[in-house]
């Protein structure tokens, strides 16, 4: 049998776990007890079929050769499904339009007009890569895990059903080469995370957060739809690659290849600082940056398996991928950079500071998360390659380990029969001694403490941000913010 060609296994990564959670609807009462089997057989499939998809991309990328470095070459990979919509002449540029394609005249002639046009497109890039590795195999993990924490749960189908579908419309989220698509599946995210986050919708307590965090979120959302209308206004387009008009002329993408080249083409000024600033405002809702981090913390009340997945290791880095995947557009806007690391930094420090208040286990975890977000908003912000690239290594890392904590505290809540009060622990360790050195693993990465993962993560973010700041200690990462192209690599 022929290998899969990358563009099948793109289709498949978020397909296999939409048919799981379709079987697990459709079958979940039949299978009682092994309702798990359809969502857990297509997380793993769609697990294994993106570490396919990273390693094939991490080829393509540029390999060492001797003492020189091949140049980074870019990566992207367009796999259209079909048309969703088209609207013939929906937008004519003006004739002093910035975002003009590069190098041709623009006039306000009817013959210049192009259509909305809105396909269901996935991008492969390193970044997508990375982020559908992340998902589908944290993903994994936790639905493994949820086997035996929700097995006398009467929703037990329900339950892996919705991990299912949520692992579904992340996956989308990250592949789709189109801001409309993107805001879809940003929307059915929350969606998600509202069913998950109020799964024991019977107890007021998870009732009331799941609302609040809807509530909360649409705040954001409203920055992103807003985002998405000023963009086509000002692009004439939604697609993040370069597209072919009828008459076989090039039209650029708002983060294809052709823009990217010429700087003149990325919208600056008070336009696209506008843009920006929704992003951001849209990045705080999804990963619980102030002033919209409280819904995350009361976020807790739903099942542990569902906390780790959603509110540490996926749904929060929503808004990181925003931010990374528009780098190109923030780095051309100085003033909404500035807002991006202010916001991390801060977050940073007061999440910080509120955990250290905390008695309950999973809060503490929750503020821990909440402040981990704002050190990478805070690399986001330096507008430097290094900056982005920390930022999503620390977002790999931080995935697995605030993972890790989130199932050692689930552990430990069933041992205390649902005590979850640290002021009542002791002596866990002789009775729990598996729970208690995953829990320490976790807890040392957490910290930083070498050799453990978060040490090397946090370490490329202090890095980059001594760098942004002291440009002339550490000229060989002073790569000038005022190229867009810098960021298109990540």
């Amino acid at each position: 049998m022929p290998p899969l060609s990358p563009a099948t296994l793109l289709v498949l990564v978020p397909l296999l776990p939409l048919v799981g959670a379709i079987l697990t609807i459709l079958l979940g009462r039949v299978l009682g007890s092994r309702a798990h089997l359809p969502a857990i057989a297509g997380i793993a499939a769609a697990a294994g079929a993106a570490v396919m998809l990273l390693l094939a991309t991490a080829n393509q990328v540029g390999s060492p050769h001797g003492s020189h470095q091949e140049p980074i070459r870019p990566v992207e990979m367009i796999s259209t499904l079909w048309q969703w919509a088209t609207v013939d002449e929906a937008y004519t540029p003006a004739a002093d339009s910035a975002a003009a394609i590069p190098g041709t005249a623009v006039s306000r002639q009817p013959s210049d007009a192009r259509a909305f046009s809105i396909p269901v497109a996935l991008r492969l890039d390193p970044l997508t890569a990375t982020m559908l590795t992340i998902i589908t195999c944290v993903g994994l993990l936790v639905a493994i895990y949820s086997v035996g924490y929700m097995h006398d749960d009467p929703g037990y189908p329900r339950f892996f059903a919705l991990v299912s579908m949520f692992v579904f419309s992340m996956a989308m989220l990250v592949a789709a080469s189109n801001f409309l698509i993107v805001y879809v599946f940003w929307e059915a995210v929350g969606a998600c995370s509202y069913l998950l986050i109020g799964f024991w919708f019977r107890k007021p307590e998870a009732a009331r957060a799941a609302k609040k965090a809807f509530l909360v979120n649409r705040i954001g959302d409203f920055g992103l739809a807003i985002a998405t209308f000023l963009l086509w206004m000002t692009y004439g387009t939604l697609d993040f690659h370069d597209t072919l008009s009828p008459d076989g002329t090039i039209l650029p993408g708002i983060l294809g290849q052709t823009r990217l080249a010429d700087a003149a083409g990325i919208v600056g000024g008070v336009v696209g600082t506008a843009i920006c600033l929704l992003l951001l405002l849209a990045a705080c809702g999804k990963s619980a940056q102030l002033p919209l981090h409280v819904w995350l913390p009361d976020a807790m009340e739903g099942p542990t398996p569902a906390s780790a997945l959603i509110h540490a290791a996926t749904m929060v880095t929503a808004g990181i991928y925003l931010i990374a995947r528009t780098a190109p557009l923030f780095v051309a806007c100085p003033g909404a950079l500035s807002a991006v690391s202010i916001v991390g930094a801060t977050t940073a420090l007061v999440a910080a500071l509120i955990a250290t208040v905390q008695n309950d286990l999973k809060r503490v975890l929750a503020y821990s998360t909440i402040s981990q977000l704002g050190y990478m908003f805070a690399s986001l912000g330096t507008g430097t390659m290094l900056g982005f690239t920390a930022a999503i290594f620390h977002l790999v890392t931080h995935a697995f380990f605030k993972a890790l904590l989130f199932m050692g505290a689930g552990s430990v809540m069933h041992a205390m029969g649902g005590v979850i009060d640290m002021r009542r622990f002791g002596g866990l360790r002789r009775v729990m001694p598996i729970t208690a050195a995953t829990f320490l693993i976790g807890s040392l990465a957490l910290a930083g403490v070498a050799p453990f993962a978060g040490f090397f993560s946090k370490d490329e973010i202090l890095a980059t941000l001594h760098a942004r700041g002291w440009p002339d200690a550490h000229a060989e990462h002073h790569d000038a913010a005022a190229n867009p192209a810098v960021a298109a690599a990540v």
